[in-house]
């Protein structure tokens, strides 16, 4: 154990998308930067256990799909099946890929940015880090930006669950899977596992799918579900336990207060996302941890002031889009001074389900409460060419305007290429163009982006 002592500008505990986007930024500006991440792999959740592994995951699923229905179009194949085995190499192969692009490590020396992996840092005191490897690291600002963890429920036989970024170490493909928790992740875990031939039942309390999006895009993404043979149970109880059995895991859960019972190969608890703030010492810097998190202020400031935290350590805004532009704010306001937040308003999400979903901005609930007069127009994917010609016209656009029908308030969408047409509108919303401007842009024939055309259109009729 050594007991070397560095001191910086700026040291930042993690090197995730918020982690990376800090220190590249606060090096642009001059200060001298360490970057101290506990893994040998750089590039955090996302990169290496979360969206991207989940992203080819829903690739293949979409194959399956495309196979099943390419007889439609006179294309004869042999029956679908999937090899779960190289499907996984495919993953992992595709990470690496990813990882080899991003290229963390080449750019923080590019840059001049120490990059520090000698295990888990923890303060001190306010100032000092300790590795594991006993390096100090003393620095005028720090920038907490350590990620997150999937929660297994505090129930019996938790510890039989599969959690989403196990799912790769699955021995093979399971033909009956709950997945527990019908957020954003355990909506694209379920489509991935129904294409892949298994019967998928998706429980959660709150009262439906996808609370945290639109009620429509929730109540057509449940409709596809259940169309697609998938059990859906929303505002159950509460999950009691998990036990081994004869024919695989009985979960045991409640709906108004009766026990309920049902066997599966799997279990996946998809059931939060706690900032991964444990055994950091932060007690040591005088900060308190309030609800598995770091609170912060709107520049990013814990109640130690020179200490900052971003990404899922903040517990907010859990979306890789957030953490990088949290990351860079964060950066400027440790090295420049107070000057930064960041326009949360604006963060597109989505999912790749079976058919995507995506949002931005004010869901219309939202809308409603700030002004019952907003206006709501819904384009249909039924009457998009596209979408027609491709066989996918189950969706819509919705599109939220305020009362005068000047600016874009919120936009909402299921179909083909979700994600991809409510980044055209969010562009539109972040550089304030008003519905009219919006209804005139000419869009290319045949495409899925012509549908942000026919919404604003009738926006405008009202």
């Amino acid at each position: 154990m050594t007991s070397h002592t560095d001191s910086y500008d700026l040291a930042v505990i993690g090197a995730g998308p918020a982690g990376t986007a800090a220190a590249l930024r606060a090096a642009e500006l001059g200060a001298k930067v360490a970057v101290l991440e506990a893994s040998d792999r750089l590039g955090g959740t996302c990169v290496n256990t979360g969206c991207v592994p989940t992203r080819v995951l829903a690739k293949a699923a979409r194959l399956m799909r495309e196979v099943g229905a390419a007889r439609e179009y006179g294309v004869v194949t042999h029956p679908e099946a999937l090899d779960w085995a190289a499907t996984v190499a495919r993953v992992r192969e595709r990470v690496e890929r990813v990882r080899a692009v991003k290229n963390e490590a080449g750019r923080f020396s590019d840059a001049g940015i120490d990059l520090v992996q000698e295990g888990r840092a923890r303060f001190a005191d306010p100032h000092t880090l300790v590795l594991d490897s006993g390096r100090r690291v003393h620095a005028a600002s720090i920038i907490v930006a350590v990620g997150g963890h999937s929660r297994r429920l505090p129930i019996p036989g938790a510890e039989l669950a599969t959690v989403p970024e196990h799912v790769l170490e699955l021995p093979s493909l399971p033909g009956r899977v709950a997945i527990i928790g019908a957020g954003n992740t355990g909506a694209q875990l379920a489509t991935v596992f129904e294409s892949f031939g298994a019967h998928v039942s998706v429980l959660d309390v709150a009262p439906r799918l996808l609370m945290a999006s639109d009620a429509d895009v929730s109540a057509a993404i449940a409709e596809s579900f259940e169309g697609h043979g998938m059990t859906v149970r929303t505002g159950i109880t509460g999950v009691d336990a998990l036990e081994e059995g004869a024919d695989g895991i009985t979960l045991r859960w409640r709906e108004d207060d009766r026990p309920v019972a049902d066997s599966f190969d799997v279990v996946v608890m998809a059931t939060g996302w706690p900032a991964d703030v444990d055994d950091l010492g932060l007690e040591q810097a005088g900060i308190a941890i309030e609800r598995s998190a770091i609170p912060v202020d709107a520049y990013f400031r814990s109640e130690v002031p020179h200490i900052l935290a971003v990404g899922d350590a903040t517990g907010r805004d859990m979306l890789v889009q957030a953490a990088q532009f949290e990351g860079e704010a964060a950066a400027e306001n440790a090295v420049l001074g107070v000057n930064r937040r960041t326009p949360h308003h604006l963060l597109p999400a989505g999912g790749f389900t079976d058919p995507d979903y995506a949002g931005v901005g004010l869901t219309e609930d939202q809308a409603r409460e700030r002004d019952e007069r907003c206006i709501v127009a819904v384009a249909r994917y039924s009457d998009l060419e596209r979408a027609v010609i491709d066989d996918r016209a189950v969706g819509f656009l919705k599109l939220i305007a305020d009362n005068r029908r000047e600016l874009i308030l919120g936009a909402h969408a299921v179909g083909e290429n979700a994600v991809e047409v409510i980044q055209s509108v969010t562009t539109a919303m972040a550089a304030g163009i008003d519905v009219a401007t919006l209804a005139g842009v000419k869009f290319a024939y045949p495409t899925y982006s012509a549908i942000i055309g026919l919404a604003a259109r009738q926006l405008l009729r009202g």
